[in-house]
């Protein structure tokens, strides 16, 4: 049985297996996941948020996403490289730093000019 995983704020979606990391599927689905280290929960770049708790379709945290991540996992925050999808999923991006950075300078633009 195949799932579909959700991957937010670009709206794409991607069907996959039980077990494919959600980085993988990020890939299926066209979705760029930063990564450097090839998948072995080493940069900390492919941070995504999802579901916690019960309604949870990921696998539950690796030994290395709870070394890595602490306090984080409590907020939802997962490596895409580690976390397997069990089940429907939808994960959210985090904004491109340089785009954020822009978009913020736009805002304060914009308020200027209403001055």
């Amino acid at each position: 049985m195949d799932y579909t995983i959700r991957f937010m704020p670009q709206d794409k979606t991607a069907k996959v297996r039980p077990g494919t990391t959600v980085l993988q599927a990020a890939r299926n689905a066209r979705v760029h996941v930063a990564t450097r280290c090839g998948g072995n929960a080493a940069c900390l770049m492919c941070k995504v948020e999802a579901d916690t708790g019960h309604n949870s379709s990921l696998s539950p945290p690796t030994a290395a996403e709870q070394r890595k991540l602490g306090p984080l996992l409590e907020k939802g925050i997962r490596l895409a490289c580690q976390a397997k999808i069990t089940g429907a999923a939808e994960v959210r991006l985090p904004e491109d730093p340089l785009k954020a950075a822009i978009r913020k300078q736009l805002e304060r633009q914009q308020e200027d000019d209403l001055w």
